[in-house]
């Protein structure tokens, strides 16, 4: 940067020598050519100064300051050239206005403040002596641009650790006030410093720089300027090494980074962020432990599910291999290892992921480690209660935010031990690490719901960790548990072509949230059915004769004559796929849907919407059939 600077400055101090000189030949207006030259002079020598200590010279003010001294010297010059004609005739033609003088004379002033200020902001604290620094005149119209260049000298001139942590708070406090005030950070230079205060810094540095990059980030030209500043390497060792309460503000600002540009996901990626995110969700939320067997007094409704779906021989292996590897599962934000009813669940996990099918002449390796977190930060296990629950939170909000469309993304954290972990959390977990949980599991449900190769290895039928995420989601939704409600719904539609005919027992929660509930709930519960449903689920019969049963149509009726025109929609699609696949139903003729039906072909708003406008007709004709038929037996 020094030889950047030396050019910058080369130009206007060969123009303020220039100026003395013809202002030393003036012939006409000599005392105030002369009054000119003694102001450039000074200007020339700050100037010199400037060039002598260019290696602390902040770069984005040293040019806006440089540019305007540069115009107020072109000005100097063209008024003392007037000024050197000697000759009569030139003298009678050369006017020049009284204010000119004083207007340049004010700008060479103005000049010799902006750089005097540009010296003082770029020495170190102790050459200043805690001089107040004030403002230079080139920011009188934009005072807040003074302030960050001030702030972002700070963070360059190798300031005390307190200073630069006052410094990177002053940006924190500028970015959340205003998002142009992020924008000129960025446009003045202030990644790169608040970058390298989060590698060098101390702890309280480190997290106001982190939290001021993360507000930094607020669209997708900013975070494009951010990834390419180096901020995913910086982040990624700070997560493997860093202090907890420093990892907790880089997970929230990657967080950030990722909902307002989602390009930025596989960068992440790439810097090995996901693993690391995952070691953190893991730790102390699934643990294991090689000496010490688990005595589950009570069999939990995943071991049942567990026992009911291995083979004899299979389950000979878990049993056999449960005495040799034990997991427990711990409460996430305590160091109680007491067990819970998700261990039988994690050792199967463990047995069958970890360690691979185990065989009889396989002894000799059923004691290996089994790595769950992917990495070992010492000295976590020291941090209070607050802090582990605070990092779990931003460790799920940050990878709910790097799941949302991302396929890579959400393989990398289905092949961790992220979803055991999700589980785990949606259960004991407190308030907002329940919430983010549920939010990434429903954005990596999205993508599975999109990708067939994500929805067969990750939440395939006989996978022990997807059978607990699905019991956990069940469990809030038969509870109504109104934060976590609609992305709980929204998780269990996205695996709708993932369930078995033999697994009934969603479809009674959903329905029951069709009856009388917020539009909000009903629209997503109906949503969530109809991908149960829908023609492109093999299993639909099935599907809607559950639906029925559990005394669905009724309440969809009700939907569609009172429902709001949100709940309308899903809830019209739902009853119409309904009566295409079982249109047999003694329960449709009774609640009498046809006449529902046909009242929909008439409603203009229903019948313009193109996911009802060709099912509608041809549901209804096919409920006509049978229906008609059905009227001669009774």
């Amino acid at each position: 940067m020094s030889s950047i600077v030396k050019e910058i400055l080369a130009s206007p101090i060969q123009m303020a020598d220039q100026v003395s000189k013809m202002a030393e030949e003036a012939q006409n207006f000599r005392q105030e050519c002369l009054e000119l030259k003694s102001k450039t002079e000074k200007l020339a020598g700050l100037l010199r100064q400037a060039a002598r200590n260019s290696n602390d010279l902040y770069e984005r003010p040293t040019r806006r300051i440089i540019d305007d001294t540069e115009q107020v010297l072109d000005k100097a010059l063209t008024l003392v050239t007037k000024c050197r004609a000697n000759s009569l005739i030139k003298k009678l033609f050369t006017i020049i206005p009284a204010t000119a003088f004083r207007k340049t004379s004010m700008q060479l002033e103005n000049s010799v403040g902006d750089v005097q200020w540009l010296l003082r902001v770029s020495a170190t604290a102790d050459e200043r002596d805690d001089e107040y620094l004030g403002l230079p005149p080139i920011a009188a119209n934009e005072p807040i641009l003074c302030l960050i260049w001030e702030q972002v000298a700070i963070l360059l001139s190798g300031a005390s650790p307190e200073e630069r942590s006052d410094a990177a708070a002053s940006l924190v406090s500028l970015a959340r006030d205003n998002d142009r005030y992020g924008k000129l950070i960025i446009e003045e230079g202030g990644v790169p410093p608040l970058l390298k205060l989060l590698k060098e810094g101390r702890m309280e540095g480190q997290e106001n720089a982190a939290r001021a990059i993360g507000l930094l980030g607020k669209d997708p030209e900013s975070v494009e300027h951010i990834v390419n500043a180096g901020v995913c390497s910086v982040f990624s060792k700070i997560l493997k090494e860093g202090h907890m309460k420093v990892q907790t503000v880089v997970a929230w600002a990657i967080s950030e980074l990722a909902g307002n540009h989602p390009k930025c996901q596989d960068h992440f990626a790439q810097n090995n962020a996901i693993r690391l995110l995952v070691s953190h969700l893991a730790f102390e939320t699934i643990q294991e432990h090689s000496k010490y067997a688990i005595a589950n007094k009570h069999r939990s409704i995943h071991s049942v599910v567990l026992a009911s779906n291995n083979t004899p021989n299979a389950n000979d292996d878990v049993e056999d291999d449960k005495q040799h590897l034990a997991v427990a599962v711990a409460h996430p934000m305590s160091g109680n290892q007491a067990s819970n009813q998700m261990s039988n669940v994690i050792s199967n996990t463990m047995a069958i992921k970890g360690m691979g099918q185990p065989t009889a002449g396989d002894t000799s390796k059923k004691h290996q480690h089994v790595s769950i977190s992917g990495t070992s930060i010492k000295g976590r296990e020291f941090e209070d209660p607050v802090t582990k629950a605070e990092m779990k939170a931003m460790a799920a909000r940050a990878l709910w935010m790097l799941a949302r469309g991302n396929l890579t993304v959400c393989r990398s954290i289905t092949e961790s031990r992220a979803l055991l972990c999700f589980a785990v959390l949606l259960e004991k977990g407190p308030e907002d690490v329940q919430s983010y949980s549920a939010m990434a599991l429903m954005e990596i449900t999205a993508v599975a719901e999109q990708q067939a190769e994500l929805r067969r290895s990750a939440f395939k039928p006989t996978s022990p960790a997807a059978k607990a995420v699905v019991e956990q989601l069940i469990k809030i939704i038969e509870k109504e548990e109104q934060e976590l409600l609609i992305a709980c719904v929204r998780s269990v539609g996205n695996l709708a072509r993932t369930f078995r005919a033999t697994e009934t027992r969603l479809i009674g929660p959903l329905v029951k949230l069709l009856d009388e509930r917020e539009a909000q709930v009903c629209m997503e519960a109906a949503i969530a059915l109809n991908k149960f449903a829908c023609t492109e689920n093999y299993l639909h019969e099935n599907h809607c004769n559950a639906i029925i049963e559990a005394g669905g149509a009724k309440h969809l009726i009700q939907l569609v004559y009172f429902g709001e025109q949100m709940v309308q929609m899903p809830s019209v699609t739902l009853l119409c796929y309904i009566a295409l696949h079982v249109p047999k139903s003694e329960t449709l003729a009774q609640e009498e849907v046809l006449i529902v039906l046909e009242w929909c072909t008439k409603q203009a708003h229903l019948i313009d919407d193109p996911s009802i406008e060709s099912l509608l007709p041809e549901a209804k004709s096919r409920l006509e059939l049978y229906q008609s038929r059905g009227r001669g037996f009774r």
